[in-house]
């Protein structure tokens, strides 16, 4: 069987989590960052999208 092509989204913190409640540190966390300007690749579904929404202002994504 052939395996399956996952999109993925390149996603880049660009501020600083300071100053914000402590689940939107823990969201960043979650999806894989440990420095700021760090840029990390995750797969594009649902639970990510939903995690990203909640930073949005943190995060951006990268084309």
């Amino acid at each position: 069987m052939a395996k399956k092509q996952t999109k993925t989204i390149r996603i880049q913190w660009v501020r600083s989590g300071i100053g914000f409640p402590k689940k939107q540190k823990l969201v960043l966390r979650g999806l894989g960052f440990r420095k700021l300007q760090q840029v990390v690749e995750r797969p594009d579904d649902d639970s990510i999208r939903g995690m990203i929404f909640k930073v949005s202002h943190l995060v951006r994504i990268v084309e």
